[in-house]
């Protein structure tokens, strides 16, 4: 009798007190059922059973604590990528310091095999950096003077001096963890769907409970129906049911984090579970958004540019091709689009001066080159004369053609190519395999688009499109399933927002696209897509799962409770065992399955189209 007192006492310490905390701020929940139907069984002179009910939701609370809060660590953890200590710069002489005291501005040293401690911008030297705790990518990137890095990376060979951008509170790392714990409170349908049912389900047990022991004592023996009115009140504890969804779902949001995807809460993941639907943007998504000039002509002459992709191609080039390159290069020298630096490299330096270049939105540029009127655009705006067959074979090839024009005279064509993803192919297979449609949404030309659609295996495409364009489209793809929408997070702004979900590439350090998408792809592996998509899906079988067997456990239990088939023992065990089942299932979410493994790529990179 000692032992079963002790126990009692024991366990009702772990939660009794919380109990009677929340009942004097007008509170109830589970601990209120198990508390009355502790001191019930005490009452009645059951106190091994009182001890066993007390024990068993102590071991069950505490695997819950545990549960979740292994969960939460993991994301957390993404913060002990820091290094304790810093070398930093101060009047020209190295001082470790630790990084919370780093300022924006000052300028520290990373020595080979180190983290860099916050984000900031390589003034001097150049290595190589593994990324791969941060964005999910196993392969180094290049690391060189004027470049951004980002707290966490590992430098690789050589000795870098990084100016500092971020202090350790503000730093991307710090940002990721910050947004994800304040968005873990945005519940999806299975969370509200759980609270829905678990917040008025305890007040209607301990109703139903009074009238079983009311009737039972009116029309039988009192004690009989008292006890089986308590082990009613336990059986049809909504435990199981309140936990279910929320350890599911910071399991799978820390797994996600661990590959480079920011999930923004349980509303994020579940959506991330029922896209059906993913619209992808081309320039960016698709490719690599790094286009290089692979072809000029003049008049019905053409060139196809020799040499490494970027470079002058100078190589065959007449007189006149070198003129277009000219006159192109100085009106795109005052751009920031991508195709700019690509012309600028091909020319391989400003030769000619330009002024007063304007903007035309949707069409290109027009300026003063040298005191003459000259003009860059699209085919349309420009017209294209008799290069019209030139530009229509570049565009076959998925090349953009930016015409040329001075003093009214078309000069020239100049073909851009932006090369496609080597991964993306096998990534458009993996999801049509899983059972998403993909949709190419992009503001090229219908010629270039064709041609990177096909080669990439998508059906489905929609090219010369403006900004609200693709929204509109998105809108309408809404009514045949659950839609994504992949974009860069900022010229896809409208697009992301008409999706059910809007996902952004490439993220880290834009703060933009990280607060505006609802999940976040950080590096730039489009594998990373159709795994996330098959995480979130299995987190959210699982997830309903757990819901399933709650409800059934409680619609099980009651009847077995009501008729004395089950005493308050049993109940309590099994009541407590699918709890733990409930929770082990749910930390299966945390588990990632391995990256994509991609395929023989080498026929597969292809040269694609880079719309102004």
């Amino acid at each position: 009798m000692t032992l079963e007192w002790g126990a009692l006492l024991v366990g009702a310490a772990t939660f009794v007190p919380s109990t009677l905390r929340r009942l004097a701020s007008g509170k109830i929940g589970v601990g209120t059922l198990m508390t009355i139907a502790a001191v019930g069984a005490v009452i009645l002179g059951e106190v091994g059973e009182a001890a066993m009910l007390a024990v068993l939701f102590s071991i069950s609370e505490g695997l819950e604590e545990y549960a979740v809060g292994r969960t939460r660590r993991g994301l957390r953890a993404l913060l002990d990528l820091v290094p304790d200590s810093a070398m930093v710069l101060r009047a020209g002489v190295p001082t470790a310091v630790s990084p919370s005291v780093l300022r924006v501005g000052d300028q520290i040293l990373i020595k080979p095999g180190e983290r860099i401690a916050t984000d900031g911008r390589i003034s001097e030297g150049r290595s190589s950096l593994d990324v791969s705790a941060i964005t999910g990518e196993s392969v180094p990137i290049e690391a060189n003077p004027g470049d951004v890095v980002f707290a966490g990376s590992i430098n690789g060979t050589g000795v870098l001096a990084v100016d500092v951008s971020a202090t350790a509170e503000n730093n991307s790392l710090a940002k990721i963890v910050q947004i994800v714990e304040a968005e873990q409170s945005r519940k999806g349908d299975a969370q509200r769907l759980a609270d829905r049912i678990a917040k008025p389900l305890v007040p209607a047990i301990m109703l139903m409970a009074a009238v079983i022991a009311g009737i039972g004592a009116v029309f039988g023996d009192p004690a009989t129906w008292v006890e089986r009115a308590l082990v009613v009140l336990v059986a049809a504890s909504p435990c199981a049911l309140a936990i279910s969804v929320p350890v599911t779902v910071v399991a799978a949001i820390g797994a996600a984090s661990k590959i480079g995807v920011l999930v923004k809460g349980g509303a994020a993941l579940e959506s991330l579970g029922r896209v059906r639907i993913v619209a992808v943007d081309k320039t960016g998504t698709l490719t690599a958004n790094k286009p290089v000039v692979v072809g000029v002509a003049v008049g019905g002459q053409a060139n196809e540019v020799a040499g490494e992709p970027g470079v002058t191609g100078d190589v065959g080039h007449s007189i006149e091709q070198a003129r277009v390159l000219a006159v192109a290069a100085a009106l795109e020298a005052h751009s920031e689009h991508p195709l700019a630096r690509a012309i600028l490299a091909a020319d391989g330096g400003v030769s000619r001066a330009a002024t007063d270049v304007q903007a035309v939105p949707g069409a290109g540029l027009t300026g003063l080159v040298e005191g003459r009127p000259a003009r860059l655009g699209r085919p349309g705006w420009i017209d294209a004369g008799a290069l019209a067959d030139r530009v229509a074979a570049f565009q076959a090839d998925g090349a953009t053609a930016v015409l040329v024009e001075e003093d009214q005279r078309l000069l020239g064509v100049v073909a851009v190519r932006d090369e496609l993803r080597p991964e993306a192919r096998e990534v458009i297979t993996h999801m049509h395999d899983s059972g998403n449609a993909v949709v190419m949404l992009t503001g090229d030309n219908a010629a270039t688009a064709t041609a990177l659609a096909q080669i990439a295996g998508i059906d489905d495409v929609h090219a010369d499109l403006r900004p609200e364009d693709k929204a509109r489209i998105v809108s309408t793809l809404r009514g045949d399933g659950f839609i994504a929408m992949v974009g860069d997070g900022v010229n896809d702004a409208p697009a992301l927002a008409t999706a059910d979900l809007g996902i952004a590439m490439g993220a880290m350090g834009s703060d933009v696209a990280i607060e505006t998408a609802d999940v976040a792809l950080m590096g730039e592996d489009l594998r990373v897509l159709p795994q996330a998509l098959d995480h979130a899906r299995r987190a959210r079988t699982i997830m309903l799962q757990n819901v399933g067997l709650s409800l059934g456990l409680i619609a099980v239990l009651i009847p077995l409770a009501l008729f004395g088939l089950l005493g308050l023992a049993a109940v309590v065990a099994v009541h407590e065992l699918g709890e733990i089942v409930v929770i082990a299932n749910g930390v299966r979410a945390g588990r990632v399955k391995n990256r994509l493994t991609m395929a023989d790529t080498a026929g597969a990179s292809v040269a694609v189209g880079a719309n102004r």
